[in-house]
């Protein structure tokens, strides 16, 4: 679920809702392009994910360690077998990050660091938006944490 925030910046609302077969072809491969439907997303506005080469291997890998019963259940549950909401997901990410020792990481954090560490690269605030789903580059803007070490590499520019 870390690495689903962490590598496509889905929302926790998005990652507790996706089922299997949003993100699994017919013939077993993890897809390139989920569209979440409005139900499953902040807004209630349908959107495309998506999934790189990293994070469809670790899905794939946790597919074939945890099989699904049912191609309609969702693709994270828990240990009753049953999918979480958002609210409780919400939860197990902060206390995860806790008991790890990151202090002040929430379940927004996988998508802030998806949003800066694409903006680190270079990638345009308007690629960002539509990537994080956001209808305006301001909300975007506010997810890019400046450091450093992009001052650094934005004076080497000159």
């Amino acid at each position: 679920m870390i690495l689903t925030s962490l590598w496509s910046g889905m929302r926790v609302k998005e990652i507790a809702a996706v089922r299997v077969c949003d993100v699994r072809a017919d013939d077993g491969s993890i897809l390139r392009e989920v569209r979440l439907t409005a139900e499953q997303t902040k807004g209630r506005r349908s959107r495309t994910v998506y999934f790189n080469q990293k994070l469809r291997d670790e899905l794939a890998s946790y597919l074939r360690i945890y099989p699904p019963t049912d191609n309609t259940q969702p693709l994270f549950w828990t240990e009753r077998s049953k999918g979480w909401n958002a609210n409780t997901l919400g939860q197990w990410f902060f206390w995860t990050y806790r008991n790890a020792g990151i202090v002040g990481a929430s379940s927004h954090s996988g998508r802030r660091t998806f949003i800066t560490t694409l903006a680190n690269k270079g990638v345009g605030v308007r690629v960002l938006a539509a990537l994080a789903g956001h209808a305006s580059i301001a909300v975007t803007q506010a997810y890019i944490d400046v450091n450093d070490e992009m001052k650094r590499s934005a004076v080497e520019l000159i």
